[in-house]
């Protein structure tokens, strides 16, 4: 592990540059990067990124819709029909387990671990819950024999303030009686990083996935911490009532080799170190892919032999370590590639498996932003003297004024309403500007609207202004003030500014030839339908489509994959040929739901056996068969 020195608290002055941002979230691409502060934009780099993705070949599943399609059945349910109760899904010797998303939140006696007796396929028989701690959710859970037993680790993450992060280790021996064996907190441990941020944000940081396994008489447990820096973990749980760190790592050693073993000593005045949270934090100009930009872990996996970790790093692409000394991990390669790996340019590595002799590996991109260019952007601030008011509207309806000149109409807090013009009748959601000197203050400005472009320093507005015009402008390439000082310049009694993110698909897989492990080769990509196109006739506007968690089995001669695709339900993918993955399986099933769709959240593949374990955040615990290759 690395060795850090103690120095003198001499940073207080650089509390404010960083504000407090979660470290990770369950999904990093939720919300839109939208710009909290009134700084320099950075363009939006994506349209050439589509442009050459659309002139590129993709796989795109032309799998039939119906309720169930191709190879998979249904066998067995383990009913918990509360929506987005449910996440993710393992099992070992005879039983299931599955874990509890936000709510109902620890403390809660339905909150934690369910426990499922799945020796009868046909049927999950409930047998209890390992109650998450108070405060908590347990969303991830892993079991396996090990030395000392059947060992099964819960992550935690708060859904309370104050919840306790890290994860338990408990003896599941006899499955219906689980013994707690121990309790892991972990922290921030870069010992300059917590002076960026809001006091005790990065203490008892949260876990939200873990992996167990062994090397020879050592057993372990890899855990995702929720930190800026050193987000993959290692503890040697040979003891599991004494668990004990072995090493930390994360990919700012890629970025900033050592920067992790810095002091106050090392780097006084913290310029280094902050740089690199920056970098993690994607907040740098230029920094990162799309419109989730950090560089924290996600998820991993361990090689069977307890020798090589597979970490999806979000925009830091994925990271091929060596564990062989797990005290010592030593970077084999980086597979990054987000001009052909993804239909939009971004990156957001979330899960990841390896084939058995790791020459063929899947990866599993997770991306929210699909709708982004039909959202608001929201906080934005402008700060320096301005002089007329100023809100916020999304790119689509800032396309609309662009091609659609000659309104007039009135500009309120939170909508844009055209009242005469080709948009007559239109309204546009908005948000006003903060930090503005000239607020509306629940008022409205009426005015033509009139199209400017960029309107920066030295840009020809694309449409004169008149005195008392409002003038509407595309969001970027300066700043928010220097935008509605040249509009107030020349007449503008308001501005509304257009976001400026180009349209966006949900995401697909990536699968990459690692004959080679030091120099992986991204053999080709995989989509669904809906995954390629949101607006597709078959895809429910209200679903979700991007994957989520993935499996990789040696099958005989073939090598699966089986994908949980949230509304597209559990896939299964022959990538034998990592060049051309075929899709052979899919299965959808609401009718036991309650009235709600399927979300399929997490996926275990029973091992050489016909089994596929889903986790369904709406309905609970999927038994489902694998009937043999082809269509059934």
């Amino acid at each position: 592990m690395r060795n850090r020195t103690t120095g003198l608290v001499v940073l207080a002055l650089l509390f404010s540059l960083v504000a407090a941002v979660p470290a990770a979230a369950d999904h990093p691409d939720d919300g839109v990067n939208d710009g909290s502060q009134d700084h320099l934009e950075v363009p939006d780099l994506s349209a050439a990124l589509e442009a050459h993705d659309a002139a590129t070949e993709g796989i795109v599943s032309t799998g039939p819709s119906a309720k169930v399609t191709k190879n998979l059945d249904l066998r067995g349910r383990g009913t918990r029909n509360d929506a987005t109760a449910t996440t993710d899904v393992w099992a070992h010797a005879g039983y299931a387990y599955t874990g509890t998303f936000n709510s109902p939140c620890g403390g809660d006696p339905e909150a934690g671990i369910w426990v499922w007796d799945v020796s009868n396929k046909n049927q999950a028989d409930f047998v209890t819950i390992i109650q998450s701690p108070t405060g908590s959710r347990s969303n991830d859970v892993k079991v396996a024999g090990m030395n000392s037993g059947d060992i099964l680790v819960h992550s935690n993450e708060a859904c309370t303030a104050g919840g306790p992060g890290g994860f338990e280790i408990y003896n599941v021996d006899d499955p219906e009686n689980p013994e707690l064996l121990a309790s892991v907190r972990m922290d921030e441990l870069q010992e300059i990083v917590p002076f960026f941020f809001a006091p005790g944000s990065l203490e008892n940081v949260g876990s939200h996935n873990l992996f167990l396994f062994t090397q020879g008489s050592k057993d372990y447990v890899a855990a995702q911490a929720e930190s800026i820096f050193d987000g993959f973990r290692i503890f040697d749980i040979t003891d599991p009532t004494s668990p004990s760190l072995v090493t930390a790592w994360g990919a700012e050693e890629v970025f900033d080799p050592g920067v992790g073993d810095l002091s106050l000593v090392d780097d006084p005045t913290g310029a280094r170190t902050l740089d690199s949270v920056l970098w993690m934090l994607g907040l740098a100009p230029f920094s990162g892919f799309g419109a989730s930009q950090n560089r924290l872990l996600h998820d991993f996996t361990i090689s069977a032999d307890g020798t090589k970790a597979y970490l999806a790093h979000w925009d830091a692409g994925l990271i091929l370590l060596d564990i062989a000394d797990p005290s010592d991990p030593q970077v084999v390669s980086v597979a990054l590639d987000p001009v052909n790996g993804s239909l939009d340019g971004e990156v957001n590595s979330h899960s990841v498996w390896p084939s058995a002799d790791g020459s063929i590996v899947v990866e599993g991109e997770e991306d929210f932003s699909v709708f982004e260019d039909l959202v608001v952007p929201t906080n934005l601030s402008m700060q320096f003297l301005n002089t007329i008011p100023g809100v916020a509207v999304s790119t689509s309806a800032g396309d609309v004024f662009e091609v659609s000149p000659g309104n007039a109409g009135t500009v309120e807090e939170d909508l844009v309403t055209v009242t005469s013009g080709p948009l007559a009748g239109q309204t546009f959601p908005a948000d006003e500007f903060v930090n503005n000197n000239a607020p509306l203050g629940g008022g409205a400005v009426s005015g033509n609207l009139v199209w400017v472009g960029r309107a920066c320093n030295g840009d020809p507005l694309v449409n004169p202004l008149s005195p008392g015009d409002i003038a509407v402008a595309r969001r970027g390439a300066c700043f928010f003030s220097d935008k509605e000082a040249n509009v107030a310049a020349a007449g503008a009694a308001a501005i509304v500014i257009a976001n400026n993110l180009d349209p966006s698909v949900w995401s697909g897989l990536r699968i990459w030839d690692y004959s080679d492990p030091a120099n992986p080769i991204l053999a080709s990509t995989f989509n669904t339908v809906c995954s390629a196109d949101p607006y597709a006739t078959i895809c429910d506007p209200a679903g979700t489509y991007s994957s989520h968690n993935v499996v990789v089995e040696d099958r005989g001669n073939k090598v699966m994959a089986y994908i949980s695709w949230y509304s597209d339900g559990m896939l299964t993918l022959d990538v034998t040929d990592p060049y051309n993955p075929v899709e052979v399986g899919r299965f959808l099933d609401d009718s036991t739901n309650d009235g709600e769709p399927n979300d399929f959240w997490g996926v275990y593949k029973e091992p050489n056996e016909p089994f596929i374990y889903g986790s369904d955040r709406n309905g609970g615990l999927y038994i489902i068969k694998e009937q043999g290759s082809g269509s059934k």
